[in-house]
């Protein structure tokens, strides 16, 4: 999730903050290349043709975090039939967490059910809808320490999805991808078990990025166990620099004939601990360091209204006392001084299709004081060609 916008290290690792200097929560995101990106804002390069209703769709084989055309996840689902992503909702709710007859074993995390996710906003495009919003994210697991994330993009005739497998880094709100492949496996298996679909699930040509697909910085990926290094394909001896996330460019396609019973609404809240050192997200000079400490409140609600429109909201909001420190020792440079971080997000998918909208905001305070500075990110994406990024950064001179 966004809402610290912080790109953290874990426990107590001074090293992989020097590594993780980019703003977002689950991978790197370039900044906007104006401060406003509207509807008229042209369509991403490299759109690629997917089977639909016998014939074929355009679509970009990406997610985005806003509408400059930066990939940020591929695009490695895609639904036809009864692809309503409430559809797909349900079906997958509708599993126990016993996947053995598929080849997983009976172990966390491979025994998760699948439930609500909260996670960043995010954009994707095709030639029929324009740019559209993840109205819909689902998780198999927890929030943490690891779970499966699939974010859902309704496209027309189609709904395109990335499906990812994450660790929740330790001390933060962000997660770090681990695998794009194991998730698409575990997906596969789902909707296979599910009794809904009308053919054997199949693959589309290459349409994205292979054999690799953003990396896992070093220092992460040598905590993970051996197993699990082997099981998202990477070397399960240590490593000495950051390791590509494996992926063979190609999206399974699933042809829903049938739908399950409508899923009810669920809801969650829980507090996560910040705790970290981390670079200065903005308003910040060359090797500046912070150590972020405090609790952020998470809660989301998702309701399915009589209409059967699915409808959610997610707030965050966290007060975090901020530390300057020496990155190569953590001992502090300079005196304690306070931060607001909130994240508000609501998001709709009816017939008509799906709308999301969100607000992010970071204040260092107080905010009179010379060099403190606060960050506004705004993302709305909906039907009628609404698509709207803002972003501002005001500091304090």
């Amino acid at each position: 999730m966004r809402l610290p916008c912080f790109r953290t290290p874990l426990a107590g690792s001074l090293a992989l903050a020097a590594t993780l200097a980019a703003c977002d929560g689950e991978g790197p995101v370039s900044e906007p290349t104006a401060p406003s990106l509207s509807a008229t804002v042209a369509p991403p390069a490299g759109l690629v043709a997917v089977p639909a209703d016998g014939g074929s769709l355009a679509v970009w084989p990406y997610t985005g975090a806003d509408f400059s055309g930066t990939p940020q996840d591929p695009v490695n689902l895609v639904f036809s039939g009864r692809a309503d992503p409430r559809a797909i909702r349900a079906a997958l709710f509708a599993l126990s967490g016993d996947r053995t007859a598929f080849g997983f074993p009976a172990v966390a995390p491979f025994t998760c059910t699948w439930t609500d996710a909260i996670g960043d906003l995010q954009t994707g495009y095709s030639a029929e809808r324009g740019w559209v919003g993840s109205a819909v994210q689902l998780a198999c697991g927890g929030f943490g320490p690891v779970r499966f994330h699939v974010r859902l993009f309704q496209a027309g005739p189609l709904t395109l999805g990335n499906a990812h497998f994450e660790l929740l880094i330790p001390g933060t709100t962000d997660h770090q991808v681990l695998s794009w492949e194991l998730a698409e496996q575990l997906v596969t298996a789902d909707l296979a078990r599910s009794g809904l679909l009308a053919a054997a699930p199949a693959p589309t040509t290459t349409i994205n990025s292979a054999p690799t697909f953003r990396e896992i910085p070093a220092t992460i990926y040598n905590l993970l166990p051996p197993e699990l290094r082997a099981a998202i394909g990477g070397p399960t001896a240590q490593v000495s620099a950051a390791v590509g996330i494996v992926t063979d460019g190609r999206a399974t396609s699933f042809d829903l004939g049938r739908s399950a019973a409508p899923a009810e609404g669920t809801s969650q809240h829980f507090v996560i601990n910040f705790d970290q050192v981390i670079p200065r997200p903005f308003c910040a000079g060359a090797g500046e360091f912070l150590h972020a400490q405090g609790p952020v409140d998470l809660r989301k609600d998702v309701r399915v209204n009589p209409t059967g429109a699915l409808v959610s909201e997610f707030q965050a909001s966290g007060h975090l006392t901020l530390t300057p420190v020496d990155p190569s020792t953590g001992t502090p440079i300079g005196q304690p001084y306070d931060a607001e971080v909130s994240d508000h997000q609501v998001t709709r998918y009816d017939d008509g299709g799906g709308q999301i909208e969100g607000i992010a905001m970071q204040r260092e305070l107080p905010q009179n004081v010379a060099g403190r500075g606060s960050k506004r990110v705004r993302l709305k994406v909906g039907p009628g060609a609404i698509a709207q990024y803002d972003q501002d950064i005001d500091c304090h001179p």
